[in-house]
């Protein structure tokens, strides 16, 4: 394919030897960027790699005490672990059976993917006026308010419509508004 013939010359052999070796390093190095792009999400496309879900994504902490890694083995030192079953965090990258995520804090690390469920929960985040948060009956801030929820509060999601969300939290169930909670995005609707 790439073979030198006496018409070429010299500089053909040139040419064809360094497309031989653009072709070999081609082959040899394209499961390594793979690789790079599953493990830090670098590239455009919002489908994971592993799961074929959305990347991002919200999901939440399956049991307590789930370890947080600086990567995506058990043999990564561990960075930090989650004391709150229900914690929600973003899955921001797949490795295999690791998923990258971030939390509500912006603390990001490798979590093994048994630890996390696709149960959607939110946490209440403090107000700006004074730290608790309103649970409505209805969509609206002029209906009752149900009860006020303290900042990280975790809450189970029933629904979102573009601005509220239906939760429940501790025997009450109500609406919040979107930017009084952590753990699902502005223009997510969830059903």
């Amino acid at each position: 394919m790439f073979r030198s013939s006496p018409e070429r010359g010299e500089g053909g052999a040139k040419v064809a030897r360094m497309a031989r070796l653009a072709v070999v390093f081609a082959l040899l190095f394209a499961p390594f960027a793979a690789m790079a792009d599953e493990m830090t999400g670098s590239t455009n496309r919002n489908i994971g790699p592993v799961t074929k879900q959305p990347i991002p994504r919200f999901v939440s902490l399956k049991p307590s005490d789930t370890p947080m890694r600086e990567g995506p083995s058990k043999d990564h030192r561990i960075r930090w672990i989650f004391k709150r079953e229900g914690l929600p965090v973003e899955v921001i990258a797949e490795h295999e059976q690791w998923r990258r995520v971030r939390d509500s804090e912006s603390t990001e690390g490798w979590v093994y993917f048994g630890r996390l469920s696709n149960r959607r929960t939110v946490i209440v985040l403090a107000g700006k006026d004074r730290p608790e948060r309103d649970l409505f009956a209805r969509e609206s801030e002029t209906s009752a308010i149900i009860a006020r929820l303290q900042p990280g509060v975790i809450a189970n999601v029933e629904s979102c419509s573009t601005d509220w969300c239906e939760v429940t939290v501790e025997g009450f169930n109500g609406f919040l508004k979107k930017n009084a909670i952590w753990g699902v995005y502005p223009e997510e609707r969830v059903k």
